[in-house]
């Protein structure tokens, strides 16, 4: 990998990744259209630790307060009692999904599910269901409303991030905008509920990433540390801006750049410009 390609696609993975529009899908795509390779799995997974840490960074006082809550509950039953407390578990519980079913098909992820026509494919189809998910999400419950079912349900649409194109923050909103919660707070659970798995998946890719694979380019140790910094700070950066935005607009915008993307994507490959 090459400084100019690692800086690229650090841009991209900040720019992307707390977007409902797949930092993964959009890393492959880059780097095979510009530069003829993938990024790969293990330099997604990685990079991914600098933009959770901007989530960290903007959420300190929630997280800080959910975890003492946490274990102030294991003890008292008046905590226990408390939305604080139930919602620490319901960010444990919803981030199991993910967890294990990253750990059993890891060896897909980081090959069959790379392919641009899955991307394609899961840019399109997940895009519709966000759009639907918006119009027909009743759109009611608050963050004090949240329930365990809502963290299960929304920590098995995150696992379905698994696969580059479905995105995981477009899994999530979409499905709490289904289950009835309101947009900003699918949103904020969707950051909170990444932090655990997106931590675990970079960790436990560190040690893949320098290793020499077919599935993808090879950065070097200062290229990763680099392009981790980058992406983390473009991250903080689109986390204030989302918040914001999601606020007072739909995610309709969301929804008609990943149709046009995949069916770019789509065209590309079918007229042999890129490879999948």
């Amino acid at each position: 990998m090459s400084w100019l390609q690692a800086m690229v696609l650090a841009v991209v993975q900040g720019l992307t990744e707390f977007l409902p529009i797949s930092s993964s899908g959009h890393l492959s795509i880059v780097s095979k259209l510009f530069f003829g390779e993938d990024a790969g799995a293990s330099f997604t997974a990685v990079t991914q630790i600098g933009t959770e840490l901007a989530v960290v960074i903007y959420f300190i006082g929630d997280i800080v307060r959910l975890v003492a809550v946490w274990f102030r509950g294991l003890f008292s039953a008046q905590v226990r009692a408390t939305q604080d407390y139930k919602l620490a578990w319901y960010v444990i519980v919803g981030s199991l999904p993910i967890g294990i079913l990253g750990f059993f098909f890891q060896d897909y992820i980081r090959s069959t599910l790379r392919s641009l026509w899955i991307t394609a494919a899961t840019l399109v189809i997940f895009g519709v269901l966000m759009g639907l998910a918006e119009r027909f999400g009743k759109q009611l419950r608050a963050q004090a409303r949240l329930r365990l079912s809502d963290g299960v349900l929304m920590g098995f649409a995150q696992a379905l991030a698994l696969i580059p194109g479905v995105s995981r923050s477009g899994g999530t909103i979409t499905a709490g905008l289904a289950l009835g919660l309101t947009r900003a707070t699918a949103v904020r659970f969707s950051f909170l509920l990444a932090i655990p798995a997106v931590f675990a998946a970079g960790l436990s890719e560190v040690s893949h990433v320098f290793e020499p694979s077919p599935y993808g380019l090879q950065p070097s140790a200062a290229q990763m540390i680099v392009a981790t910094v980058v992406a983390g700070v473009i991250g903080y950066l689109v986390i204030a801006w989302l918040l914001r935005f999601v606020e007072k607009h739909s995610v309709y915008l969301f929804v008609w750049y990943r149709i046009a993307l995949g069916a770019a994507v789509f065209a590309l490959l079918g007229f042999g410009v890129i490879q999948p």
